[in-house]
């Protein structure tokens, strides 16, 4: 068996073939149900310019269904000897339906047909990476609320600076998810617009209706420009994964904290025994392993604009081989920041935390500053006060008169604006409006998402 879409009677190198081809193989799985959806809509529009006869279609698109089902169902195969998902695809069509599994590629070139199948592919990853935010949102929230009143000492240059709070701490990761989502929603623009009928970028004699193609498909537009629809590859890509790597920005920062703040020597959040592991000799460990991993799976991700930047630099306009090794970082990067999302989702829905923590006399230091605002409010000048709570801490001397603080404005302990955050990310997912893509992928397909 050796199928390939371009072969003609000279047959290409056996090690020149290998290494072309490198793991385009395995990537294309991740694409196979995108590919499948991308030729119903194809022929759907052939049909419509008379390339196709309606009971070509009805046979084309039935045993198309077929194989999207398969793909769904995970058991879809590129067989030994097969190119890629597209000749794999058209190998099963034929095998079924003679001659007229062959009527499928008028019209188009594997370069618009893997354009789309990224575009597909991301855009419906995309949805599946905001659900999951949203989920870790929900619980930083929930843990921001349900500790509000807890204090715990903030930091600047990792030295004891002023009281924070856990509903501080857990919240402000639940805000900065909403600007990440932020980022990713314009992403989802840039990726969200149809390439179909690019063809190898130059277009196609056919009259080929590329309005019905980006309808069928539920895209918000279609990159109109065919020269341009070539050159969003790599594009989109990078655009994309700047945005997840904001994502991972956040959840790495906040692996850091929680492994710091885990620890003994600070104690001030006990992760649940079973997410945490242990050591082959030191019979008390309680490892935060997961969020050891989630912050160096989270570091690589943020590498990941630069992989790709560097992979597309410098290339002309038009399709290069290069572009195929993209896939092969950009593709799998979305199962590992989805990884990372759960397992910080279940670690952080049971972390408990210490309500006790500023009961410790060192820590009585990040009164200082609510101490000199308590003289200023009495009438002593900000300076004076300053001078006196300081010269009371360098002699030892000082005591803070209360270790309750009474913030009230916006954003702070006493006002943490919860609901505000909470309506911006309802805003920001609402924004993403994937109900559109999602009800033209059952029309086309027959199957709920």
């Amino acid at each position: 068996m050796n199928q390939k879409l371009w072969e003609k009677n000279t047959c290409t190198d056996r090690e020149v073939e290998v290494f072309t081809i490198g793991k385009d193989r395995e990537m294309d799985m991740y694409l196979a149900p995108y590919d499948v959806m991308g030729s119903m809509a194809h022929i759907i529009m052939l049909e419509s310019i008379g390339l196709l006869t309606r009971d070509e279609l009805d046979v084309l698109l039935a045993e198309l269904k077929n194989i999207y089902t398969i793909a769904r169902a995970g058991g879809f195969v590129i067989e030994d000897g097969v190119e890629d998902v597209h000749s794999q695809v058209e190998l099963m069509l034929t095998r079924s339906l003679g001659d007229t599994g062959k009527k499928i590629h008028s019209g188009r070139s594997r370069n618009d047909q893997v354009l789309l199948d990224l575009k597909l592919f991301t855009r419906a990853r995309i949805r599946e990476v905001v659900q999951s935010v949203s989920m870790l949102f929900d619980v930083l929230i929930s843990q921001s609320n349900r500790y509000k009143d807890v204090l715990l000492p903030g930091y600047t240059h990792l030295q004891v600076a002023m009281p924070s709070s856990f509903g501080l701490w857990f919240g402000a990761y639940a805000e900065s998810l909403v600007d990440d989502l932020a980022l990713l929603q314009a992403a989802y623009r840039i990726c969200n617009r149809n390439p179909l009928g690019s063809a190898a970028g130059y277009g196609s004699s056919f009259p080929l209706n590329r309005r019905m193609t980006t309808e069928l498909l539920g895209f918000d537009s279609m990159n109109y420009n065919v020269v341009y629809a070539q050159m969003g590859r790599g594009k989109m890509e990078r655009t994309v994964s700047f945005a997840l790597a904001g994502i991972a920005a956040t959840l790495a920062r906040l692996s850091f904290d929680a492994c710091l703040f885990s620890s003994q020597n600070f104690g001030f959040i006990r992760l649940p025994d079973r997410y945490t592991t242990g050591s082959s000799i030191m019979p008390h460990k309680k490892n935060p392993d997961v969020f050891e991993l989630t912050r160096a799976k989270c570091n690589k991700i943020q590498g990941l604009p630069q992989q790709i930047t560097l992979i597309s630099n410098n290339l002309p306009s038009g399709y290069f081989r290069d572009l195929q090794i993209m896939k092969e970082v950009f593709l799998p990067s979305f199962d590992e920041l989805e990884d990372c999302l759960h397992m910080a989702t279940l670690m952080l829905k049971e972390t408990e935390v210490n309500k006790s923590i500023l009961d410790d006399k060192k820590y009585d230091p990040i009164f200082s500053v609510e101490e000199v605002n308590r003289l200023v409010l009495a009438g002593l000048p900000f300076r004076d006060a300053y001078k006196k709570v300081g010269l009371g801490i360098e002699s030892g001397d000082f005591i803070p008169s209360c270790k309750e603080i009474h913030h009230t404005h916006e954003g702070s302990t006493g006002n943490l604006c919860n609901d505000d955050i909470v309506s911006m990310m309802q805003h920001a997912i609402t924004g993403f409006d994937f109900e559109k893509s999602m009800e033209a992928e059952r029309k086309l397909t027959g199957m709920s998402l």
